[in-house]
């Protein structure tokens, strides 16, 4: 054994901790994962070599051949997995063994409840490639020394996976890591070729390059144990450089949890190869779950980029719009340098080329899914719909694929759930309608139960009903969807089209006239608190509303300009009232200015309130409330 200097205690970060003893419990169910996990390390450590040694050839040391390797000793009770890739510095190992430098980390850990069932979900979607090793061994060695450096710099990770760990220099010959699992005692089953060579058959038959395992043969003579041979046990393969027709679903699901460290399989994925002008081939997945990390703008994201077949990059971000982030998958292109790099790529026009038919192919995969897939696509739709609301703002080429792909609620539903396709929307429409009507709002109850939906409730007339915080910015960037224009409900003049008969036309324009004088008292009292006062054509049941200026901004981007600190630009909303209320009838014989101007207030106050906003002078309106009931009471 070599001599070991600089050793040293270190305790693990917090977050490493905790996700320990959770992956433990929460994952002993499915703990022959360990070996998938540490494989799937050891051939991102050998991709990383092979990339680099483009570069730096004597990175390879002499030994190009690169490969994993399995072995296990019974007496023992060890299973070792060795690889002859990057390998790690002793930073590296303290870097990489003891913390967790992802980001939203925190965030993260918050969402573990102590469920183990629920919680196995999201340590899934977190990833927790090395730490897996715990399930199965109480104690963890890892001997390793990156390419590069001297053999006498090498390092000796060790740990048992509770509070600490320790770290040494050590002589090390090889470039490399090797993983010395000391298996706990009800876990020696994993000491056994057949179990090992089954569980790599199961997981890790994709991995593209050879995992071998040792095989016994006859003792040489002269010799006390037999000489070993090893035999690589995969198919040693890229996966998606084989025929569609050749690889079965279990294949390509269990290559998408090595791209994407997940431990769910994939919701969909589509397998092409591209010939003629371009030369690649993609394999593209739809995450089930979304990441923890999907709305953290920084977070890493991408596919996987290989070139002739060599991996030169992960999280190629240029390939796919940032709407469609969430996508994981490898693209392995015959026409880019093998020494490309994340500026070239911004660059490079066959780069565009090759994002524009990669972007339709996901948009054809998800529409594929929506069609065939109901139930699964509105699960995709909870998952990763508001990222998908981006797209109409980014990608202006694809807007109707998209706009297409959009769910919403509807006056149809009853539960605020986002199931209603515009297509579908469009296919139920009353005759003669031309226009896709919506609301936007802050809670499914509040836009519900709108005043605005009045007349279209009477004339049964479906809305769409928007909540989420980023709708009213998506629609500024949707004005049609197959030919028809959308409006929402609360801006501007209403105008139904061919929905309203001449006769109702007509009749609202007289009333409109008998009212001219209401209106005029109306534009007193209110004052500058409005910019127009006029008779509503949207109310039958209540008596007041406030609609919004065709160029103004609604509520939802006022307040997310006014929660990010910026001016929001200065606006008066118009004032509608119903002239067949009660109330409003009222008002029209009050003869008291002083009363006309308090329930023309409190009416425009309520009428707040009803949009969803702030009252600008709370007091006023309870003190003018207040006068109102004493003199009903009196």
């Amino acid at each position: 054994m070599s001599v070991e200097t600089q050793k040293e205690t270190l305790g693990f970060q917090t977050e490493v901790k905790q996700l320990l003893h959770l992956m433990i419990h929460s994952l002993y169910s499915n703990k022959e994962i360990f070996l998938r996990e540490l494989i799937s390390n050891a051939s991102d450590a050998v991709d990383k070599l092979r990339f680099e040694a483009l570069a730096k050839p004597e990175l390879l040391e002499g030994g190009a051949e690169l490969k994993i390797r399995v072995s296990f000793d019974k007496d023992a009770k060890t299973v070792t997995l060795e690889d002859n890739g990057i390998g790690m510095s002793r930073e590296d190992a303290v870097t990489h063994l003891g913390t967790i430098a992802k980001s939203g980390t925190a965030d993260f850990m918050k969402h573990l409840s102590g469920d183990q069932k629920k919680d196995s979900h999201l340590i899934g979607q977190f990833g927790v490639g090395f730490y897996s090793a715990f399930i199965v061994a109480d104690k963890v060695d890892v001997f390793s020394r990156r390419a590069g450096l001297a053999a006498s710099e090498g390092v000796h990770w060790s740990s048992k996976g509770e509070g600490e760990f320790e770290i040494a220099t050590v002589e090390k010959a090889d470039r490399g890591t090797r993983i010395v699992l000391h298996l706990k005692s009800a876990e020696d089953e994993f000491a056994d070729g057949w179990r090992l060579r089954n569980i790599i058959k199961k997981y890790s038959d994709h991995i593209a390059l050879p995992i071998e395992l040792p095989k016994e043969v006859a003792a040489v003579e002269g010799e006390d144990k037999p000489a070993i041979e090893w035999e690589t046990v995969n198919r040693a393969s890229a996966l998606w450089t084989r025929p569609r027709t050749e690889v079965k679903d279990e294949e390509y699901q269990e290559f998408y949890k090595h791209v994407a460290h997940d431990f769910e399989n994939p919701l969909s994925w589509s397998h092409n190869k591209v010939e003629g002008k371009l030369e690649y081939t993609s394999l593209l997945y739809v995450p089930t779950r979304a990441p923890f990390d999907l709305y953290q703008r920084e977070a890493p994201k991408g596919l996987k980029l290989y070139v002739q077949r060599v991996f030169v990059m992960d999280q190629a971000e240029s390939f796919l719009p940032l709407y469609l982030r969430f996508i994981k998958g490898v693209v392995d292109s015959n026409d880019l340098s093998l020494n490309v790099s994340r500026e070239i790529l911004q660059k490079d026009p066959i780069i565009d080329s090759m994002k524009s038919a990669l972007t339709k192919r996901v948009l054809d995969m998800l529409e594929k899914l929506a069609k065939n897939e109901s139930e699964q696509y509105k699960g995709f739709w909870k998952n990763f719909g508001q990222v998908m609301k981006e797209g109409p703002a980014e990608d202006f080429a694809n807007k109707e694929k998209i706009a297409g792909l959009l769910r919403f609620a509807s006056t149809q539903g009853d539960d605020g759930e986002q199931v209603v396709g515009l297509a579908d929307y469009l296919a139920r429409a009353k005759e003669g309608q031309d226009k896709i009507y919506y609301l936007t709002g802050e809670t499914y109850a509040q836009v519900k139960n709108s005043p605005h939906l009045e007349v279209f409730r009477k004339k049964g007339i479906e809305v769409l009903l928007l909540t989420d915080r980023i709708d009213e910015w998506l629609m500024s960037y949707l004005n049609d969807f197959d030919g028809k224009s959308f409006v929402d409900v609360a801006r501007g003049d209403l105008d139904l089209g061919n929905l309203d008969s001449e006769e109702d036309k007509k009749a609202a324009e007289e009333v409109a006239k008998s009212k001219e004088g209401l209106v005029e008292r109306l534009k007193t009292a209110l004052g500058d608190s409005v910019a127009e006062v006029r008779v509503s054509h949207r109310l039958t049941d209540s008596p007041a509303i406030l609609a919004i200026g065709e160029q103004d901004l609604g509520l939802q981007m006022r307040q997310i300009l006014e929660a990010s600190g910026q001016k929001v630009p200065d606006s008066k909303p118009i004032f509608e009232f119903n002239p067949a209320h009660p109330l409003i009838e009222k008002l029209d014989n009050e003869q008291s200015d002083e009363r006309f101007g308090d329930l023309s207030h409190i009416l425009f106050d309520q009428a707040a309130l009803a949009a969803g906003d702030s009252l600008k002078d709370p007091a006023a309106y309870v003190r003018r409330l207040n006068k109102l009931l004493v003199e009903l009471s009196v």
